[in-house]
């Protein structure tokens, strides 16, 4: 099955949750996500309609997106991988979305940057649900105040919240604890759900599904030699 159709299943099925769970028809944003992918085979995703994607790296997306830009109009990039503030104004200046703000230094980095490029990027703050040491993201007690620095210090928008759930974990409790942290603090839109959980995903409450494997097929591993 080509990406044309593997994209258009992916649609139906979104679409189906949205209904299950009496949300509004396309009130939920699909990312294809293309990391580790050429710009030949997004190119396909591109022909078939999909306008916003999402990179985990800065560097690679620098490699492919520009020239991919020139040739298709409306594309809508986003950051979903963990952001170094050396690469901060890079990203700043190629995507559109980053979805892992996730400490101080970097939230002050990101404001300067777009200060200096005179450019505004939606930001997401990544909260580390499963309290996971070795994933990126803000704790779950610690959300509120980050939350607030942004906010009150920086004076930054922040457009909404992100997570990863523990990849043993059901996912439904994690996507319920982010939605709950939304809530409280009057944030509307939520990074949540993958090509295997987007659908528990939706029933919570994501605006943004993050789909590659559904989409691209997987990834190829590196060979060893």
């Amino acid at each position: 099955m080509g990406i044309s159709s593997k994209l258009a299943e992916v649609r139906k099925a979104i679409a189906e949750c949205e209904k299950e769970a009496e949300r509004a028809q396309d009130s939920v944003t699909l990312i294809a996500v293309s990391k580790t992918f050429d710009a030949d085979v997004i190119r396909k995703a591109l022909e078939a309609g999909q306008r916003v994607f999402g990179e985990n790296k800065v560097q690679e997306a620098k490699g492919k997106w520009p020239e991919l830009r020139d040739e298709f109009e409306g594309v809508e990039l986003h950051l979903i991988g963990p952001l170094q503030s050396n690469k901060a104004k890079d990203a700043v200046a190629l995507f559109d979305v980053i979805h892992s703000v996730d400490r101080k230094k970097i939230a002050r980095t990101i404001r300067l940057e777009m200060e200096k490029q005179s450019r505004q990027v939606d930001l997401f703050v990544q909260i580390n649900t499963g309290s996971e040491p070795q994933k990126a993201g803000i704790l779950p007690e610690e959300a509120d105040d980050f939350l607030g620095f942004c906010k009150v210090e920086l004076g930054l928008t922040i457009r909404g919240l992100m997570c990863i759930p523990p990849a043993d974990d059901n996912p439904k409790a994690h996507f319920k604890l982010l939605r709950k942290i939304a809530k409280r603090n009057d944030i509307k839109d939520l990074s949540m759900g993958m090509s295997a959980d987007y659908g528990e995903a939706i029933k919570q409450g994501s605006t943004f599904v993050r789909v590659g494997s559904a989409i691209f097929g997987h990834r190829k591993k590196p060979v060893s030699i």
